[in-house]
């Protein structure tokens, strides 16, 4: 069953009152679908988390990132940056998924890294801390975030 059919059946599922969870064969058809994605962009204006989550990529056998140089200063307006970012990036270029990060909510919420499909699906997404209590460096913080998104729906790195 296609990525787009599973997630049907599952609304219908919670139309009928019969949505218990998550099941394996949904987490293979999502799994399956971040692998199908061939054009993955990072909505930014500098080329630091792109690298980050490209290093990451690789570790897990996934197809590349490239950075879309779009200004995202706007998305901070916005009562959830992250999830802004990702649809300015879908509002300005063709691609299949989107891997954005940047302030979770209301500043000093911290951050969020979600990666998004091109129907604007949260496919997953990770949360760290505001910098002033984690210290990171922030390509070390989008690695860790990175990290968490793809192994909390089942990804592992492979060796």
């Amino acid at each position: 069953m296609n990525f787009d059919e599973t997630v049907k059946n599952a609304y219908q599922e919670s139309v009928q009152d019969e949505r218990f969870g998550d099941t394996d064969d949904e987490l293979i058809a999502l799994r399956n679908h971040i692998r199908s994605c061939k054009r993955i962009v990072v909505p930014n204006k500098n080329t630091v988390k792109t690298s980050a989550i490209n290093e990451v990529l690789t570790r897990f056998n996934l197809p590349s990132a490239e950075l879309v140089s779009i200004h995202t200063n706007s998305a901070d307006l916005s009562r959830t940056p992250a999830i802004t970012k990702a649809l300015l990036a879908l509002d300005v270029c063709d691609c299949d998924m989107v891997i954005a990060r940047g302030r979770l909510g209301v500043p000093g919420s911290g951050s969020l890294l979600i990666i998004m499909d091109k129907k604007g699906r949260i496919l997953s997404a990770a949360t760290s801390p505001p910098h002033i209590l984690h210290g990171k460096e922030v390509q070390d913080a989008v690695k860790d975030e990175i990290t968490e998104a793809l192994i909390r729906i089942g990804f592992s790195v492979v060796e």
